[in-house]
């Protein structure tokens, strides 16, 4: 009897060894694939020459806050949209200047002024110029008020993101996200960028450090990124798995349980 109990106590073991490497296997998610830059350097200082940034253009439906300063500031103040009374993001409809679709602004006294394709740096030398007739001395500064990018996906905190810059990368804006999660595919993220007309869908790999010589790894403006969920991200959302896991775990002490009292028999 003994050896029989012997031979029902080393299969449940068995048994029991297998259910266990399974939900490690299943439950794991791989190290390798974790890591961010996994090709730069950790032991060494590694410098490189920034090439890959260019300055935002001006699209349709971007809002621009025109402030102008003259020696005659009364002048001045017909074309500061409500700059002294608006925040410096400020949601009110009336604040700014909106491009239209035609990449066109609506300015007093100047009438329709295309900015669509220039910078800010090239759009204020062109209106410093242009109020020339109608100020003097003016001084031009034009910014990008409603300059964001969406976060979706695999992050802590997907949402709409506000830079108060036109300087805005793919890492800080997943920063500002609050990271991937662990289950988010490191090299498996999509940017979507709309401009000139056209939609692009761009892979990201931030496995790599060649992400920072990308020519996407500076946002513009109404960006998307979409971090992918890895399978992991399934198993640990699924209820039904979490509570098999349980039944298993309970069964498999029941079974421990019962194999030493027959074993000591």
């Amino acid at each position: 009897m003994k050896s029989i109990n012997s031979i029902k106590f080393a299969s449940t073991i068995k048994v029991l060894s297998f259910l266990l490497i399974l939900s490690i296997l299943s439950s794991c998610a791989s190290y390798d694939k974790i890591p961010y830059f996994q090709d730069l350097s950790r032991a060494n200082i590694t410098t490189e020459d920034i090439n890959n940034f260019s300055l935002h253009t001006i699209q349709p439906l971007d809002r621009l806050e025109i402030s102008v300063t003259s020696l005659n500031q009364d002048a001045a103040n017909v074309f500061n949209n409500n700059v002294q009374n608006a925040g410096p993001n400020s949601a009110d409809p009336a604040y700014g200047y909106v491009v239209d679709q035609n990449g066109n602004v609506i300015l007093p006294l100047v009438g329709q002024v295309k900015v669509g394709g220039l910078t800010t740096e090239q759009l204020s030398a062109q209106l410093t110029q242009q109020l020339l007739s109608y100020l003097s001395k003016p001084t031009v500064s034009v910014r990008i008020v409603n300059f964001r990018v969406a976060v979706l996906g695999d992050v802590m905190r997907p949402n709409i993101y506000s830079s108060p810059s036109e300087r805005l990368t793919i890492t800080e804006a997943l920063a500002l996200a609050g990271d991937l999660n662990i289950t988010g595919k490191r090299d498996d993220i999509i940017l979507v960028r709309e401009i000139d007309g056209k939609r692009m869908y761009v892979p990201i790999d931030l496995n790599t450090k060649k992400v920072f010589q990308s020519p996407y790894f500076y946002l513009k403006s109404n960006d998307l990124i979409f971090v992918q969920p890895s399978k992991l991200k399934l198993q640990n959302a699924d209820t039904g798995y979490q509570k098999a896991s349980l039944i298993i775990s309970a069964l498999s002490l029941v079974a421990i349980t019962v194999s030493l009292f027959v074993y000591k028999r």
